[in-house]
C-alpha cells in the first residue's frame, strides 16, 4: 500500500510504496510506463521466437534428441504455464510491482545461466527457471497496465500499441535468432536477454506506480495438482514418439495426469479458497476468452515450431535463412496490433475477434493445400503474412475482452488465468506438433498435418467468440 507519513513537525514524509520503497511519481505521458511494463513480455517473446530458429543448432552442438530439444522449447512453456495463477495471486497478495521485479530478476538470472550451460540437462533447467520468471512478471505487467490506464476507451489503444511493442520483438526474433546463431553461436541467444532485464529492473522502479496489496489465500494444493497434471501430460506427449505410446512410463505419466486433473477438479468445488477464479467463469466472456487464448496459442506456437524446422529440414535453410524467411509470419503482428487499435473500438472485441481468427483458420487451410518443398517462397511469404495479421488483431481483442470481463477488481487474477491458458495451449501445441512430425516423419508432411490441425483449432476459436462473448465488452 502507498502510504503518505507526516512528521511531527507536520511536513510530510515521502509516501512508501507496498515493497518499502519510496513510491515513484506518475509520470505525465504514458509513454514511458507502456514502454517498460512491455519490456517483461519483450524479453520473453524474443526468447521464445528466437528457440524456434535455433533448434537445429541446439541439436547440433548439444546432441538433443527431439524429445530433448522439446524438453529445451516447453521446459519453458510448463513452467510458465503452472506457476501463472500462482503467480497472480502473488501479485495480488503481496503487490504487483514487487512480484513484476522478482520475476524480472529470476528471468534474467536464467538467461546467464542457459548462456554458460555446459549440456543439455542445465540448459533445460535454465529454461524452467525462465519460465518461472516470466509467470512472475506477466500477470503483473497486466495488472499495472489495467491500474495505470483505467479508462476502457484509453486501455483499447494502450493494448493495441503495447501488443503491436510486444509483436515487433516476435517479429524481429526469428531474424535476431538466426542471425545470432549464425554469427555468435547459440549462447548468444541468452545473453540477449540480460541488458533488456536490467533495464526493466531499473527503469520498473522510477516509473511504475505501486498497486496495493490485497490479502488473498494462495490454495497451494491446487497449483501443485495442476503442476502435476501439466508435467505428466508434458512427458507423455513429447516422450511418446520416442518411448512409443506403450511405454510404460508414457502410460503412467498419462494416467497420472488424468488422475491429477479430476484430483484439482475436485478441489476446486469443495475449496474455500478455489485457484481459478470460478465467480469469473460464470461470465459467458470470460470463459470465452480463455477457450480462444488457448486454441489461439495452441495453433500459433505449435506452427511456429514446426516452421522453424521445416525451413532447415525441409527447404534446406541455415539458421540464418530461416530466420529471415519467418519475418513474413511474425512481422505482421504489430500492423494486425495496430488495425485492432483502429477498428476494436468500433466494431467492438467480438466482430473483431471472429473475423480474424476466422482470417487465421483459412490461412493454414491454404498452406494445407499448396505445401510442398517446391513451393515457391514468395508464394509462402504472401499467404503467411495474411494468416498471421489475423493473429495479430486477434490477441489484443481477447485481452480486451478479458479484461472488461474482469474488472480492475479482479484484474490479477483475470490476466493470470488467460495467460495460464494461453500457455498451456502453447505447451500443449508444441508437444503436440512435435509428435506429429516425429509420427509423420518430418518433412512437409508433417507440417501439412499441423497447419491443419492448426486451421481446426481456430475454427473452434472463432465460434466460441461469436457465440460466447457479449457484444458490450
Amino acid at each position: 500500500m502507498i502510504t503518505e507519513n507526516t512528521a511531527p513537525d507536520g511536513t510530510a514524509r515521502p509516501a512508501v510504496a507496498d515493497d518499502g520503497l519510496p513510491a515513484p511519481r506518475t509520470p505525465s505521458r504514458s509513454g514511458p510506463q507502456l514502454l517498460v511494463l512491455a519490456l517483461g513480455f519483450v524479453m520473453a517473446s524474443l526468447d521464445t521466437g528466437i528457440m524456434n530458429v535455433a533448434a537445429g543448432e541446439l541439436r547440433a552442438r548439444l546432441g538433443l534428441t527431439m524429445s530433448g530439444l522439446t524438453w529445451v522449447v516447453d521446459g519453458y512453456v510448463l513452467a510458465f504455464a503452472a506457476l501463472l495463477l500462482l503467480a497472480g495471486s502473488l501479485a495480488k497478495r503481496f503487490g504487483a510491482r514487487r512480484i513484476y521485479l522478482i520475476g524480472l530478476a529470476v528471468f534474467t538470472g536464467a538467461s546467464l545461466l542457459g548462456a554458460v550451460a555446459p549440456n543439455g540437462a542445465v540448459l533445460v533447467a535454465a529454461r524452467f527457471t525462465q519460465g518461472v520468471g516470466a509467470a512472475l512478471f506477466m500477470p503483473s505487467s497486466l495488472s499495472l497496465l489495467m491500474h495505470a490506464f483505467p479508462e476502457p476507451a484509453r486501455r483499447a489503444k494502450i493494448l493495441g500499441i503495447w501488443s503491436a511493442i510486444v509483436s515487433t520483438s516476435v517479429g524481429l526474433a526469428p531474424t535476431l535468432g538466426g542471425l545470432l546463431v549464425g554469427t555468435l553461436g547459440w549462447r548468444s541467444i541468452f545473453l540477449v536477454n540480460l541488458p533488456i532485464g536490467v533495464a526493466g529492473l531499473l527503469l520498473t522502479r522510477r516509473v511504475i506506480a505501486a498497486v496495493p496489496p490485497r490479502g488473498t489465500a494462495l490454495g497451494g494444493s491446487g497449483h501443485a495438482l495442476g503442476l502435476l497434471a501439466l508435467g505428466s501430460l508434458s512427458y507423455a506427449l513429447i516422450e511418446g514418439p520416442g518411448k512409443g505410446w506403450s511405454a510404460p512410463l508414457v502410460l503412467g505419466a498419462g494416467a497420472v495426469a488424468v488422475l491429477s486433473a479430476a484430483g484439482f477438479l475436485l478441489r476446486e468445488r469443495a475449496a474455500r479458497t478455489p485457484v481459478l477464479p470460478v465467480a469469473l467463469f460464470a461470465d459467458s466472456s470470460f470463459s470465452a476468452a480463455n477457450v480462444v487464448g488457448f486454441l489461439f496459442n495452441f495453433a500459433f506456437y505449435g506452427v511456429l515450431f514446426v516452421l522453424g524446422l521445416f525451413l532447415q529440414t525441409a527447404r534446406g535453410a541455415s539458421p540464418v535463412a530461416a530466420g529471415l524467411q519467418m519475418l513474413p509470419a511474425v512481422l505482421v503482428l504489430p500492423f494486425g496490433n495496430l488495425l485492432y487499435a483502429r477498428i476494436g473500438p468500433r466494431i467492438g472485441n467480438r466482430t473483431a475477434l471472429t473475423a480474424s481468427l476466422a482470417l487465421s483458420a483459412a490461412g493454414y487451410v491454404l498452406l494445407s493445400l499448396i505445401l510442398s518443398p517446391h513451393l515457391p517462397y514468395g508464394v509462402l511469404a504472401v499467404v503467411l503474412a495474411l494468416t498471421h495479421i489475423g493473429g495479430g488483431v486477434s490477441s489484443p481483442a481477447m485481452t480486451g475482452v478479458l479484461m472488461a470481463a474482469a474488472g480492475r477488481e479482479h484484474a490479477d487474477i483475470g490476466s493470470a488465468t488467460l495467460n495460464a491458458n494461453r500457455q498451456i495451449g502453447s505447451l500443449v501445441g508444441i508437444a503436440g506438433m512435435g509428435a506429429v512430425l516425429a509420427v509423420a516423419g518430418g518433412g512437409y508432411r508433417g507440417a501439412t498435418y499441423a497447419f491443419v490441425l492448426a486451421a481446426g483449432a481456430l475454427a473452434v476459436a472463432a465460434v466460441a467468440a461469436r457465440l460466447g462473448i457479449r457484444t458490450r465488452v
